[in-house]
């Protein structure tokens, strides 16, 4: 499925899974790498952790990505990357939505 251990945390609601990731993630990881490989990594259908949290109804874990994600990057990043859409074309914020 092309899952990283962020969207699995991200699409089971473990917010614990994913603090650990993070803090792992701190002292192993350049920032780029952060942002690239855990915050914004995309799955085989093109979702991201945001996807799959948001899929869910995940407050918790949305909140979690999005402190991590403005520790990590700019305002334009975070535009950029929470507007992307995946292979049925839409966004984070159309998955909460529906």
């Amino acid at each position: 499925m092309g899952r990283t251990a962020g969207h699995l945390a991200a699409d089971e609601g473990n917010e614990q899974v994913l603090h650990k990731i993070c803090e792992w993630a701190e002292n192993k990881l350049t920032r780029e790498e952060i942002k690239n490989k855990l915050l914004f990594d995309t799955e085989n259908k093109g979702r991201t952790a945001w996807h799959l949290a948001e899929e869910k109804g995940n407050l918790m874990i949305l909140h979690s990505l999005l402190e991590w994600a403005e520790e990590k990057q700019t305002t334009e990043e975070m535009k950029c990357k929470l507007l992307g859409t995946y292979n049925k074309g839409w966004t984070a914020w159309h998955l909460a939505a529906e």
